[in-house]
Formats: structure tokens, sequence, C-alpha cells
């Protein structure tokens, strides 16, 4: 698409440590709803491209799964993503908890910063709340630069992903970093390139973790079986996966209730994403130990091609 000279692109991995607000951050940053929130960390599990086009040009957002201790194969595919798609763009958007002391995997991605050859900015979202920690984060990172014997500037910005504080001034400090190009890298009008089925699975998940969260959510998987297309409706079929038989009560909840509520709040996001009306058809299938299932998981879109 034909645009000014002047206009700039760039792809942005946004990382950090589980549960710190980049889904939300993205999200706020693209202006729709792109990625999965929850407060059950470790929701993000793939790699999900938002996109932000306006007269300054094109910012790609790449919101990955945060690093955390793996215990099982979908947890080190996890990691996998999260440490390629950081690799493989063109700025880092490390995000930290202003509202959480550092961790160590936040004492990882300050290191990885340190040394990327990618251009870094360093945002500490939840400002809106107390106490602040940002004293802890500058400690940190000038200890790592005396410890490493170098140095580097890389911006502290701060704001909120939830109350849109800092936004304007991130997004501005994003578009410095981009680089002039003559062609946009995807289509003005596109938002995501996020595949529809994995979409779907992942508002389906979102609203199950609204409600069971506290019981099962890591052993918890999501399969869209296949969409019926017609020219304004879709019916989607989608099995939730668990591990165990004992975990299909509270999934299906007392005569059904949860499953009613995930569809009835799921219907009307679907129906809004794509511009159509869909109607859901949810089974619930035991699959033991399916987060160790190399095949299960490519199927679901956390490996190999799909």
């Amino acid at each position: 698409m034909p645009h000014k000279t002047s206009s700039r692109c760039a792809v942005i991995g946004v990382v950090g440590r589980t549960n710190v607000g980049k889904s939300t951050l993205v999200n706020r940053l693209v202006g729709e709803k792109i990625s999965i929130v929850s407060p059950v960390v470790q929701t993000t599990r793939n790699t999900i491209r938002g996109i932000y086009t306006e007269a300054r040009g094109q910012l790609v957002f790449v919101d990955t799964p945060g690093l955390h201790k793996s215990e099982s194969t979908l947890g080190t595919l996890m990691n996998r993503m999260a440490r390629h798609a950081a690799a493989n763009v063109d700025a880092l958007l490390v995000v930290f908890d202003d509202n959480h002391p550092p961790e160590i995997e936040d004492d990882g991605w300050m290191r990885r910063a340190l040394f990327a050859e990618q251009p870094c900015i360093f945002f500490f979202n939840k400002g809106d709340l107390t106490p602040s920690h940002v004293a802890a984060y500058r400690e940190l990172w000038n200890k790592l630069q005396t410890e490493k014997q170098h140095t580097r500037e890389v911006p502290f910005l701060y704001g909120s992903a939830e109350s849109g504080d800092g936004i304007h001034e991130l997004t501005a400090a994003l578009f410095r970093l981009a680089t002039p190009s003559q062609e946009l890298l995807f289509p003005a009008d596109t938002v995501t390139d996020y595949p529809r089925r994995l979409a779907i699975a992942d508002v389906i998940r979102e609203k199950l973790f609204e409600k069971i969260f506290q019981e099962v959510p890591h052993e918890v998987g999501v399969r869209v079986d296949g969409i019926e297309e017609k020219e304004k409706t879709w019916r989607v079929s989608a099995t939730v996966l668990i591990n165990r038989a004992s975990q299909k009560g509270i999934v299906l909840g007392l005569k059904g209730r949860t499953l009613r509520y995930v569809r009835r709040r799921a219907e009307p996001e679907i129906s809004a994403m794509f511009g159509v009306e869909a109607t859901l058809e949810i089974w619930v299938k035991v699959e033991k130990n399916w987060m160790k299932n190399f095949w299960i998981l490519r199927d679901l879109g956390y490996a190999g091609g799909m």
C-alpha cells in the first residue's frame, strides 16, 4: 500500500516474565483485543502479532509467552517461542511489573537486553499501583552493567496498560526506533495475522479461566475442531482437553453451568471479532498428559506448522 516515505515500520518483541501485563499492553497499544488477558500466569501460549497502523507508520507487536520455570513439554515450547521471538525482531520492549520487586526472570531479560543487537525499551507497567519498585530495577540494571563491565543506555518508561497512562509516550518512543519504509509490513486495516482457530480457542480458554482459574488453569487446553461457515453465521465446534477424569466436573460445572457461562461470554466476542453471528458447541475430553504430547500440542498451534 503506497504511503509517505517518512513512514516508519518495526517489528517489536514484547517480552518479560509471566503476568507482568504484556498481553494487556499489546491490546492497549493496538487499540483492540488481540491477546488473552487473565490473572493466571502463563496464559499466553503462542506468539501473537498485533498490528498498529497510523500516520507515522506501522508497529507490529509480537506478544510472547512469559518466561517461567518449565515443568512440561508445553512449558518448554513456550519458553522456546519467547526466546525465538525475541531474537527475530527489530526492537525489544521489555515489560516489568512496577508493583512487584525483580525476580530471576527479570534479571534474565535485563541480561539479554544488555547485549542484544536490537534497540531496547524498558517499560514499567502497573505504575498506577503502589508500592513502586522502580528503584530496585534500576539498582539491578546498574549492578548487571558493573558485573559484565558493559554499559548500555536503555530508556526507562513508565505507565499502565490498564489505565492507558504513558501509552502515548511509549508509542512515540517505539516509532523513533522504527526505520523508514517504503511499504507497510501488513495492509493498513489489519490488526492481527493470528490464525482464527487459535484466536477462537484463546477466547474460549480465557472465559474458562474466569471461572476455574483456581482449580486447573494450566491443565486445560482448547482445540477448535471445525468452523461451519455460512454467509453471516459460523457454527464453531471446540474441544476442551483435560488431564484427568476428575477435572471434567470442574470444567462442566454444576449441571453444565460453567460451559453455558463460557458459551454466553465467548459467542458475542467471537461474533464481534469476525463480523458474523457465531454459535459454539463445546465438548470436554480427557486426554492424559496432553501437555507432553507433541502431536496434540501441534494441533493446538504450540508446535510445528499449523
